[in-house]
């Protein structure tokens, strides 16, 4: 107990520290939400990549799809490191940081009303960020209170309330800066403590292939398995798992979703110079290979830890428990490293989503429709207050979740991406986006998602069993309307579009290494 208790000390007084020492780039709004636009390679990258992952991956999503597909969840961190990370920087990255530079865009609603010239649109986008990243919040409280209550025997509600307290602290005190300096050592701390858990706990099952070996003698289970796979032997240790089907539905909600989620977007916002684009890439892809590959390799071996703790009712297995019971076996001193990364996968996701909330809200409603003259003190103040309201708001849903934190996660992320991943993506390359595509996007993505979950709230079928599919069908429908509304409705005008992209035309002078003009090179001969 002494040890973990002096692992957290430590970890909260260094977030405490970050936040006062960047206070000094906190001082005026653009400071505040991006850091002053200045943020080098490596600290965007651990930022983007710990805010990408948290509790609710390596406790509710791990525990969950491990549980259902066995070992073939690993292929979920694959496509978050290729789709969400790899494929994001390399067609997102540098236009992003481009566009909302040359629109002086500092949020996602910001860049929509700009982009599209529309006030309306940006006020609505801003509601839709500040509604739906609440129930995203409350399940990354959920999940990292599991473990914390586990490994110290405290109360649920009071580990909820002491980890909103300490965010707040900090992300107030020193905004975005305080929050991806805290990203980058957050991020050291969870790839090195994702490899020490997954060795540790394979060693407990007596090595890899003998953990192997124990999960391929499990049978299929009927309730998690694709009817035509029922007699298949081994399923859990299969190339594609009992059930490739739902398993690509993870696999897009959790990949492609982060194209379309503000707080992970508004990270290219920020970025300071063309190095930090292609070293961003490469550090943040990697960074997703070991955590998130790491983490659902890991829940792939769940059912080798079956025990009553992780059924309720009726039989009813409790995902969230299931990582918290493979990990109550481990020395102490492991379980004070799994704590301690946890918390730090938590808190820097946490700090995204407050300071993208806040910020959104002060900026792209209060300014735009309430308070037009508020100034820039003042928005600070609120921004700031803001966070509190955010934090305490997602606390009481926390304190009392109303379904399992992948739901929770699946919920907000597909309303979220399936409202603003098709218009933000195709505003970046397509100038003939017409404004209508982008309302039929929003209506369509939140829409859906809401459509779902409320019909069985009235004795019908939802539209779809599991709120994963509902938001990868956001995606993918919202992907296709977008470019169907935009040929048969009004375009925007053409030379306010033709105004937007000439900042991609702009030219600028590089050395050779990084480019060989066609006339440099020496006359050929012979081959």
């Amino acid at each position: 107990m002494f040890i973990k208790i002096l692992l957290l000390v430590g970890f909260f007084a260094v977030m405490v520290i970050v936040g006062i020492l960047a206070r000094r780039k906190a001082t005026d709004v653009n400071g505040f939400v991006l850091g002053g636009r200045s943020v080098g390679p490596w600290l965007t990258a651990f930022a983007y990549g710990t805010s990408y992952f948290s509790a609710v991956v390596f406790v509710g999503y791990a525990g969950q799809f491990g549980w259902k597909y066995g070992l073939s969840s690993t292929w979920v961190g694959i496509g978050n490191a290729v789709i969400g990370s790899l494929l994001a920087w390399v067609l997102m990255g540098r236009r992003t940081r481009v566009m909302t530079h040359h629109l002086d865009a500092r949020t996602m609603p910001e860049f929509f009303g700009k982009r599209y010239d529309s006030k309306s649109l940006r006020i609505v986008a801003s509601v839709i960020v500040f509604v739906f990243l609440i129930p995203y919040t409350a399940s990354v409280y959920s999940g990292l209170s599991k473990l914390f209550g586990q490994a110290f025997n405290i109360e649920y509600k009071w580990c909820v309330i002491f980890m909103a307290a300490l965010t707040a602290l900090y992300v107030i005190l020193g905004g975005y800066m305080a929050t991806v300096m805290n990203d980058f050592i957050q991020g050291i701390i969870m790839l090195f403590g994702i490899c020490a858990v997954i060795t540790a706990v394979l060693r407990g099952k007596g090595g890899f292939l003998s953990a192997v070996q124990q999960l391929s003698q499990i049978p299929a289970d009927p309730a998690s398995t694709t009817p035509a796979l029922l007699e298949m032997k081994g399923p859990f240790v299969s190339f594609f798992g009992p059930d490739p089907l739902n398993l690509l539905g993870v696999i897009v909600l959790t990949s492609l979703g982060t194209w379309g989620l503000p707080q992970m977007v508004q990270k290219f916002y920020a970025i300071k110079s063309e190095k930090a684009v292609k070293t961003g890439t490469v550090v943040s892809t990697i960074f997703a290979i070991v955590i998130s590959c790491g983490c659902y390799f890991l829940g792939g071996f769940g059912r080798l830890f079956d025990n009553p703790s992780i059924h309720g009712e009726g039989g009813k297995i409790l995902y969230d428990g299931i990582v918290p019971s493979m990990l109550s076996t481990l020395p102490d001193i492991l379980i004070g490293v799994v704590i301690v990364l946890v918390l730090s996968a938590s808190m820097s996701t946490l700090s995204s989503l407050v300071l993208t909330s806040s910020s959104t809200f002060t900026i792209d409603f209060l300014k735009t429709s309430v308070f037009k003259k508020m100034s820039d003190k003042v928005q600070l103040l609120v921004m700031r207050l803001l966070i509190v309201f955010f934090i305490s708001v997602s606390v009481i849903l926390a304190l009392n979740p109303p379904t399992f934190i992948a739901q929770l996660m699946g919920i907000s992320w597909g309303a979220l991406a399936g409202a603003f991943l098709a218009p933000f993506l195709y505003g970046l390359f397509m100038k003939k986006v017409s404004k209508s595509a982008v309302w039929v996007s929003f209506i369509y993505g939140v829409g859906l998602t809401v459509v779902n979950m409320l019909l069985p709230k009235f004795g019908l079928p939802a539209l779809f069993k599991s709120p994963i599919n509902c938001g990868a069908m956001a995606m993918i429908g919202s992907l296709i309307l977008v470019p169907l509304v935009s040929l048969v409705t009004p375009k925007m005008d053409k030379e306010k579009v033709e105004k937007i992209f000439e900042c991609y035309n702009e030219e600028v002078k590089v050395p050779k290494k990084m480019y060989l003009k066609e006339d440099d090179g020496e006359p050929e001969e012979g081959f």
